[in-house]
């Protein structure tokens, strides 16, 4: 028989628990209706059944570069909840690393502009194939080779372009042959885990970005980020789209065009999908996508007037699709320059321009008191309605109480999940978005991989933790109120179908 003590023990624990509960973002099930407390039910009890049944076992054999990510693709709890959850925006992601690396690769392939070089007296070998990244680039008609070039293992290839279609066809079959090439080339789109993560996100743009921006590359490059976004159950996105290059290539491979043209692009590819979506009876599963301004936080302050001076322009002439401005890149980098650098030509923007806010990556660092922390206190005063990141925002009380206070939504991101402090934000009363931030660099498709994460990295986050984040995605996003409200009812209407489907899932009580 138990103590009186032991007794008294267990009723004060209990009381504890109730009560440290109770201020959890969740916890009011009182709110929610009574298929959504159900289809809670059903995600825990589907949750707790995997954690022995899928997790409990060492997966060695599993190839992907992340481990799990085909296991995550074959449980129950990705295929009949997260990957049908309806959720709401995107509202982090950079366009140029916005889809998956194979399909970038099939792009290059089906363009006869696109070739490749490799910056080497010598043809590739096997010693050096994992040294040496290729360029690749659409190039005028009038360089292309001779129509018997030879190989880029080859051995008299001493340099020069070779179709890319070629140099895969005759990639040397000791390397691996054509499977070889993909390989090696998809390992250039693509980080490691076991790299220098931020060296390597460089790298890849380096390789990547000449591709994407030829137009008729960038046209089905957008096109495929919209409709596996909506595939995924997002219905509306913010795209970072990166102005620090002057330029993209017009169909010719030489014609050098301006920002503008990339704007006209967006808004061609944007309406013609809004148009496929109308026609198919689904306007409602896609309000549209706007893009945020970005530069690198490596420009000087006179070259960030001249990007702000543009992001201004571009808003008068598209104020449909510019939603904001950033700064990005490395905020430990060495060269990286901090929010204060810039502070002056920030405050006269943003006194002269309230109709686009600053929505600032800060405190992308596990430091503390280093200059990329410091950045959340300059991000905030500068009047930010979101924060990239924010990772080390939990080290500072007074920051989160004006997170809290403000409004400022918090983009957490899949490149920042193993040290991301979520319960802490959340507990916090701050409004949280997930977002997938650079999926192509990671080899991580979709958003429900980033809502998966969340749900399974918890005991206590469920079904209504996932439901507050999507509608947040909404109500934090730079709709304008209208378009806002019309977002939110159609996603209503999206999650209580979901929510009816998920509760009358059959589970083992």
């Amino acid at each position: 028989m138990s103590s009186d003590r032991l007794t008294r023990y267990i009723e004060r624990r209990q009381k504890l628990i109730k009560e440290d509960r109770k201020l959890r973002k969740d916890y009011f099930r009182e709110k929610y209706s009574e298929a959504e407390q159900r289809a809670d039910e059903v995600v825990r009890c589907i949750r707790a059944k995997e954690a022995v049944t899928v997790w409990r076992d060492k997966h060695e054999d599993v190839p992907h570069q992340y481990p799990g990510m085909e296991i995550i693709l074959k449980t129950e709890l990705y295929q009949k909840i997260v990957s049908k959850m309806p959720k709401g925006g995107l509202l982090h992601v950079h366009q140029n690393a916005s889809v998956e690396a194979s399909k970038l690769l099939e792009l290059a392939l089906g363009h006869p502009a696109i070739h490749i070089c490799v910056d080497q007296q010598s043809p590739l070998d096997a010693a050096s194939l994992e040294k040496v990244l290729p360029t690749i680039q659409p190039i005028p008609v009038e360089q292309y080779p001779a129509a018997d070039v030879v190989g880029i293992t080859d051995a008299s290839y001493t340099g020069g372009w070779v179709p890319i279609t070629r140099a895969r066809a005759l990639f040397d079959t000791a390397l691996g042959g054509p499977a070889g090439f993909d390989k090696w080339v998809l390992s250039a789109f693509m980080i490691s885990p076991t790299l220098q993560i931020w060296l390597k996100f460089g790298s890849t743009f380096g390789v990547t970005d000449p591709i994407i921006r030829f137009v008729p590359i960038q046209k089905e490059y957008l096109r495929m980020l919209i409709r596996s976004s909506i595939d995924d159950g997002i219905s509306y996105i913010e795209v970072r789209t990166r102005f620090y290059n002057k330029y993209i290539l017009a169909e010719d491979a030489k014609t050098q065009l301006d920002s503008r043209k990339l704007l006209l692009v967006y808004r061609e590819v944007i309406n013609e999908i809004k148009a496929e979506m109308k026609a198919q009876g689904r306007e409602d599963e896609f309000a549209g996508l706007k893009v945020i301004y970005n530069t690198l936080r490596i420009v000087s302050p006179k070259e960030l007037e001249l990007h702000l001076e543009q992001c201004s322009s571009l808003k008068q002439e598209f104020p449909d699709l510019i939603a904001g401005f950033d700064l990005v890149g490395h905020e430990d980098g060495a060269e990286s320059k901090p929010l204060i650098d810039y502070a002056e030509p920030l405050l006269h923007f943003a006194n002269k321009h309230s109709d686009i806010p600053f929505i600032f990556h800060a405190g992308e660092t596990l430091g503390d008191g280093t200059a990329a922390d410091m950045n959340l206190y300059d991000a905030i005063l500068l009047g930010t309605k979101r924060i990239g990141h924010g990772l080390s925002l939990a080290k500072h009380p007074k920051l989160m109480q004006m997170c809290r206070k403000k409004k400022i939504a918090i983009e957490r991101l899949t490149s920042s999940m193993p040290m991301h402090p979520l319960p802490i934000i959340l507990n916090q009363g701050i409004p949280v978005v997930l977002s997938s931030d650079d999926p192509a660099i990671f080899n991580s498709m979709a958003l429900s991989f980033d809502f998966f994460q969340v749900l399974v990295a918890s005991e206590s986050t469920g079904l209504l933790t996932l439901r507050e984040m999507a509608r947040n995605s909404i109500t934090y996003s730079m709709l304008d109120k209208k378009s806002k409200r019309t977002a939110m009812k159609a996603w209503e209407r999206r999650w209580a179908k979901f929510v009816e489907e998920v509760a009358a899932i059959p589970v083992d009580q």
